[in-house]
């Protein structure tokens, strides 16, 4: 085990301003570059995360000893599998591991091959169109119209209306998404909030690293289009107050799938969450992520004592039954700033002001779709997701007015957010 690192995290979102933040406190980190992300302390490098043979190079050049991948989109490609040859541990599952998020049909069905609860469902292609939408009609509403694929946080629509989910199912099948959509999942409503329980698992062994609750949809109280997320809280205080419930969760879910990757050959090495709902006492499964995800990364991370170096290391060498998580107590709450035009068509090139007062106030501000005007070196909109704001406190109610007092020190032109984040 080496005693100092140099390390690489990809990425640009708020999620890697997080990992990069925790990644730099650690005593074992000599140098933390980042591509294409341009967070404080970072040495940041150009480049995009899918590009592997850019990473390759940057391994070699930089003697690179952990590489830390945070968007989904990478770690579905296949970065491990890219980087595999090279010495170099990579903080990521396989592309074959990795399907649990890439597919949703192959994790639904993963799910009923391995007994895991989770909601009555039909794949839907071009060639059973029809069926589909006699699916939909055995159905009570809301509907729940899924891509396949990845869809950058889009791609799951809930429909109130039985012609307008027939609608919405038809325009996926005919390519809303792309190549993301050419499968198409309807699956049963399930009622209530939806949590999300992390882990870090080396094919063997797992640590919980904790619980976050997401807010997804674009308007408050839960309405308007799906999103990336445009908020969280950690803890999940449905998860945290009901210890039974986590337990009932790891042996009836995550143990599970443990067993269920091991058995179908599959080597699953990385983070882990699990997308669920309480349904009369009972957790209920609606997906895997492969990563840490984001917005609730940002609420999470800080929350963590523990070295995350200890952890990249436990899941890339098989020692996480070595290693310990311990969890602040502390209450985070997290607020994402949007660009104008979020999740469509983003607005670019504004510039945002604001930051250093809401971080000399106490907050934590992890920016994401942002650039430098190299002109001036002024933050600049770069893309949907600006920046999450999180104020921590004993008490949830104090971290929610501190993240929002953040909020209103922080401003772009058409700045958005919702107002309802923590409540």
């Amino acid at each position: 085990m080496k005693e100092f690192l140099n390390i690489l995290l990809l990425g640009r979102g708020g999620r890697e301003g997080a990992l990069a933040e925790k990644i730099l406190k650690s005593p074992r980190t000599r140098k933390l570059y980042t591509m294409p992300g341009e967070f404080p302390g970072c040495h940041h490098l150009p480049g995009s995360s899918l590009d592997f043979d850019r990473v390759a190079e940057i391994v070699g050049d930089y003697e690179i000893d952990l590489v830390v991948a945070g968007p989904e989109a990478s770690i579905v490609a296949g970065i491990y599998d890219a980087l595999s040859g090279l010495d170099v541990k990579v903080i990521a599952p396989d592309s074959d591991a990795a399907r649990l998020e890439g597919s949703k049909e192959f994790a639904k069905e993963f799910m009923i091959s391995h007994a895991i609860p989770s909601p009555r469902f039909m794949s839907v292609t071009s060639d059973t169109l029809d069926e589909g939408l006699s699916f939909l009609e055995s159905q009570t509403p809301p509907y729940v119209i899924k891509a396949d694929g990845l869809a950058g946080g889009r791609g799951v629509l809930i429909v109130s209306d039985l012609d307008q989910a027939k609608a919405t199912l038809t325009s996926m099948i005919d390519g809303l998404f792309g190549e993301s959509s050419q499968t198409v999942i309807v699956e049963e409503f399930v009622p209530g909030p939806e949590c999300s329980l992390f882990y870090a698992i080396d094919g063997e062994d797992y640590i919980y690293l904790g619980s976050a609750l997401d807010y997804k949809r674009f308007e408050d109280g839960d309405q308007g289009p799906n999103t990336a997320g445009l908020g969280a809280v950690s803890p999940a205080l449905c998860i945290d107050k009901n210890p039974e419930l986590i337990e009932k969760v790891e042996k009836r879910i995550l143990l599970p799938t443990i067993r269920g990757l091991k058995e179908e050959g599959i080597d699953y090495r990385g983070f882990l969450y699990l997308g669920l709902k309480e349904v009369d006492g009972e957790p209920v499964m609606l997906e895997y992520n492969v990563r840490l995800g984001d917005p609730e990364s940002q609420v999470l991370i800080p929350r963590m004592k523990s070295d995350i170096i200890d952890i990249f290391e436990g899941i890339a060498d098989r020692t996480l039954a070595l290693k310990q998580m311990e969890l602040s107590p502390i209450h985070a709450v997290g607020v994402v700033l949007t660009a104008e035009g979020y999740p469509d068509n983003p607005r670019k090139g504004d510039t945002i002001t604001g930051i250093q007062q809401a971080r000399n106030l106490g907050c934590s501000v992890y920016t994401g779709a942002v650039s430098t005007n190299p002109e001036d070196g002024a933050i600049l909109t770069d893309g949907g997701r600006i920046a999450t704001v999180v104020g921590l406190s004993d008490n949830p109610s104090d971290a929610r007015n501190l993240a929002y007092k953040g909020v209103n020190l922080i401003d772009f032109y058409g700045k958005y957010n919702r107002s309802d984040i923590g409540l």
